[in-house]
């Protein structure tokens, strides 16, 4: 459970999505994954030219990233790298 409040959790989802930009889907790259509902994850990340893929679901991501040269980090990565 957060110790955020939800108009604290809001005003950052509203300055996250200020940082996000839309990506073009230029090619899909199915399958790769066993999930199938990671697939657009996945194409998102690559065809947006990610630094890194952010997600709690490494197993799902593991044989994939390293095909497309994509970092996988957990959340707290994230938050660590933010923070230096």
């Amino acid at each position: 459970m957060s110790k955020l409040t939800i108009q604290e959790i809001g005003r950052f989802l509203d300055a996250f999505a200020g940082l996000c930009s839309p990506v073009d889907i230029h090619f899909y790259w199915r399958p790769q994954l066993n999930d199938p509902n990671d697939e657009m994850v996945l194409e998102a990340a690559v065809n947006g030219h990610a630094d890194a893929l952010i997600t709690f679901n490494m197993a799902h991501f593991a044989v994939a990233a390293p095909r497309f040269n994509l970092p996988l980090w957990l959340p707290k990565q994230l938050l660590m790298e933010v923070r230096q």
